[in-house]
């Protein structure tokens, strides 16, 4: 497990923040001021890791369900959970059964807002220098509601209790988040280290403003629109590329650390590549379980997946497409051994055999892993087991059930990116200790290179080129000899990004959210409705909110 002693000194410099402006209304003035630092760091952290829950469970199951990254999966009715996951799989998201991942995202944010708004009233207010970062990452809570459900309330002060509140179009969302970045980012921390790791820095803020204007024109326009054109100029592309710039000529990160290594359960603020990370430990800071759904259904038992027999179960349920695992093809690429299954010079292969994996290193060993004194073996593809309910039995179902036995169960590689302490595993309740990046450094690069490419304005030498072989050449692919074509580009940040919640984002900024992988065209007639860019609002969340409406085609 990690051990962390964080304390920053902008939150030292909290303490010494007074109310002398007679003319602020009372609402922005603390009435009781905490009275210790342990206090303070309290209300802090409520505010910036309000998402911690939700980034280690339920928004990761649903946000790379929903993409080509995923395929899940069931096992006679095992994992099923009334298709929750499965309807992200297929497009088809029920705002019923898919409940709990809606709510844990859609509340956790909203509780996130909520507690900044808290600070912020308590803490001397809005202008107050020191809180920028409280306002910071109030904005990024804003931006993944907007992100992921379009139209969103602008909630930028403490509601009243009986205060109704309206969703306001996506549009001026993105315009407010914009104007509040803007304000706040010289006012953010500076510094990179232990002590403002996880925290909103101006580096964050940056990378954020980057994939605001890269996507622009998707949260301006009516990106639920057949019409809507992924090609067309965007007014803000090259501010996209001021703000990569601005975080390059910091100095402050490079692609220096191993790729495999920064996402090992012994990461943390070392890591040169991380702008903006959910920092989690299995003790003090729990709820990223990754590990649960991606290791598969009895990976645990006997001579199991990993060098240490895990005794708390895992789902199994969470099986990467065939067609997502052909982009790991490139010989030599360091990408390549964060999935278990054949890659590179063997991505013609079917199936892979299954060695355990060292729980101290994250690499294979020589030793196979075997179920009930068999082989285990991993298929590629993903077959589905037939209907029995159908007569005769012969059509599988939207359940995506795969069988309950050694065949269902090793249906499709594998992530193994975010690699488990077992140790951990086992004592805490299957929390992991890897943190989770939220901004990389290797995405600015790969941002500023697709901006460009996209018609922005090239600055400081760089060509899309030159920023791609820089992703190339520090995971050892081979490189590129061309500018990339927008394919290349959106096939290497599926690469890069695998298990980092990027992808949906990227395949409708590229206008491929609505192309056909894993079993959407066999379940859902309407997969390429544009509408299923974005998710439904939840029963309860319309419930609690009765003025708002349901986003068109639920």
């Amino acid at each position: 497990m990690k051990t962390r002693n964080i304390l920053t000194g902008a939150l030292l410099a909290l303490t010494t923040i007074g109310c002398t402006d007679l003319d602020v209304d009372i609402k922005s003035q603390y009435t009781e001021f905490p009275d210790s630092e342990i206090a303070i760091e309290a209300q802090m952290n409520n505010a910036f890791y309000a998402f911690r829950g939700a980034l280690g469970r339920r928004f990761d199951e649903g946000v790379s369900c929903n993409s080509d990254e995923y395929t899940s999966v069931s096992f006679d009715g095992d994992y099923l959970e009334g298709r929750d996951m499965a309807s992200f799989t297929l497009h088809m998201i029920s705002p019923t059964n898919s409940a709990s991942q809606l709510d844990d995202t859609f509340n956790q944010l909203q509780t996130g807002i909520t507690n900044c708004n808290r600070i912020l009233f308590d803490m001397g207010g809005e202008d107050a220098p020191e809180l920028a970062p409280v306002r910071a990452v109030r904005a990024f809570y804003h931006f993944m509601i907007m992100e992921h459900w379009g139209d969103t309330p602008v909630i930028d002060h403490l509601l009243e209790d009986d205060e109704a509140i309206q969703r306001s179009p996506r549009a001026d969302v993105a315009n407010w988040i914009e104007s509040e970045l803007l304000a706040v980012r010289d006012n953010c921390y500076e510094n990179v280290d232990a002590s403002t790791y996880g925290k909103p820095t101006r580096w964050m803020v940056d990378a954020l403003l980057a994939k605001l204007y890269l996507n622009w024109n998707v949260y301006t326009q009516d990106v639920t629109s057949a019409d809507w054109n992924p090609d067309a100029k965007n007014e803000k592309i090259n501010d996209c590329i001021a703000a990569c710039d601005r975080v390059i000529a910091s100095g402050l990160f490079d692609l220096s650390d191993d790729y495999k290594t920064k996402f090992m359960y012994t990461n943390g603020s070392h890591i040169k590549d991380f702008i903006y990370v959910m920092p989690y430990d299995a003790v003090t800071a729990q709820g990223m379980t990754y590990a649960r759904f991606r290791t598969w259904r009895r990976g645990q038992n006997n001579n199991g997946f990993y060098s240490i027999e895990m005794t708390n179960s895992c789902g199994g349920n969470m099986t990467l497409t065939p067609e997502f695992v052909e982009l790991f093809c490139l010989p030599g690429d360091r990408r390549n051994d964060v999935i278990a299954g054949n890659t590179g010079e063997n991505i013609g292969m079917t199936t892979f055999d299954v060695y355990q994996y060292d729980n101290n290193t994250g690499e294979p060993t020589s030793i196979r892993n075997t179920y009930g004194g068999e082989d285990v073996t991993f298929t590629k593809s993903i077959t589905l087991k037939n209907d029995p309910t159908v007569d005769p039995p012969v059509v599988p179902n939207a359940d995506l059930n795969c069988g309950a036995d050694i065949n269902g169960w090793t249906q499709g590689y594998r992530s193994i990116k975010f690699f488990p302490d077992i140790n951990d595993y086992n004592t805490f309740s299957r929390n992991q200790d890897n943190d989770v990046p939220i901004f990389r450094y290797a995405d600015i690069i790969l941002m500023k290179c697709e901006a460009i490419k996209r018609g922005g304005t090239a600055t400081n030498g760089d060509t899309p080129q030159s920023l791609f072989n820089q992703i190339r050449t520090y995971v050892n692919a081979p490189l590129l000899d061309h500018d990339p074509s927008m394919q290349e580009i959106l096939d290497e940040r599926g690469r890069e990004f695998l298990d980092e919640h990027w992808r949906r984002n990227d395949l409708i900024r590229f206008g491929d959210f609505e192309r056909e992988w894993g079993f959407k065209a066999d379940f859902n007639p309407n997969h390429t409705d544009p509408q299923y860019r974005l998710w439904p609002l939840s029963v309860n969340v319309l419930n609690a909110n009765t003025n708002w409406s349901q986003n068109p085609g639920y």
